[in-house]
């Protein structure tokens, strides 16, 4: 079965009551992919009543200036977002530091409140297909702070056995598990070879490849999952969704 996002996407929307309230996105640099998921959060916010606010800097900011800009913006919006990756230079510990918890609906604040997006989502599609997770096996690969950590995070509280790959990881144990997350950000990591019959694989790993946005999954991996998230499609719009799912429960009085 292939997952189609922008359906589970809307039955989180049309659960929310629309109301005025103002969401900052921090923005250092661009990618196909931050420019694609910008516009559907703009897309987003304006259905829901919420106004965007954009704070964007240029790739030499420092520091000292991000982080004032996060400030900033958390000061006049009811919910901050810091659109990552960073350019290196910037400290993304300091930087996220700055965003008051009850702003951070991304979740990945030192305090967060709420889950973040991608963790939510993934969390969505297991709720909604009925995904077997406790006892399973199951394999994240990436260990990054929007995809990896929570979602490993999440797998474990609901039970499953769970197993980290890292970048340069053998894939080898990928035909052991019962439930793959991707979130490596490397196009076409997975192919079907790696992979057993019948396997959920929820791919939440998004980067650029030719111009357009990728996931790390090759797309004929479908044929062999029992559920595949595709990329785009997938993942992306429920977890933008949970954006603003997080920043009405946050803003809730």
């Amino acid at each position: 079965m292939i997952i189609d996002g922008r359906k589970i996407a809307e039955s989180v929307y049309v659960s929310l009551t629309p109301r005025p309230l103002s969401l900052g996105v921090f923005l250092a640099g661009g990618s196909p992919v931050t420019d694609s998921f910008v516009r559907i959060k703009a897309k987003a916010a304006e259905r829901l009543g919420v106004t965007l606010v954009r704070a964007e800097l240029p790739l030499d900011a420092t520091t000292d200036v991000a982080c004032a800009t996060v400030r900033e913006l958390a000061q006049r919006t009811d919910g901050v977002i810091v659109q990552l990756p960073l350019p290196e230079r910037i400290d993304t510990d300091a930087l996220l530091a700055e965003i008051p918890p009850h702003k951070d609906v991304d979740g990945i604040s030192p305090q967060a409140r709420v889950r973040p997006p991608v963790a939510a989502a993934v969390e969505e599609i297991i709720m909604c297909e009925l995904v077997a997770t406790r006892g399973r096996k199951a394999i994240v690969v990436g260990s990054g702070r929007l995809v990896g950590a929570p979602c490993t995070q999440l797998l474990r509280e609901l039970g499953a056995e769970v197993q980290v790959l890292g970048k340069g990881d053998s894939l080898e144990s990928l035909k052991d598990a019962d439930v793959v997350v991707l979130g490596a950000g490397e196009p076409g990591l997975v192919r079907p070879e790696h992979i057993k019959d019948g396997v959920v694989l929820i791919d939440a790993g998004t980067s650029e490849s030719n111009g357009k946005v990728a996931g790390d999954a090759d797309p004929v991996c479908a044929e062999k999952a029992s559920i595949f998230t595709p990329v785009p499609g997938g993942v992306g719009p429920i977890a933008v969704a949970m954006i603003f799912k997080n920043l009405f429960e946050l803003t809730k009085k």
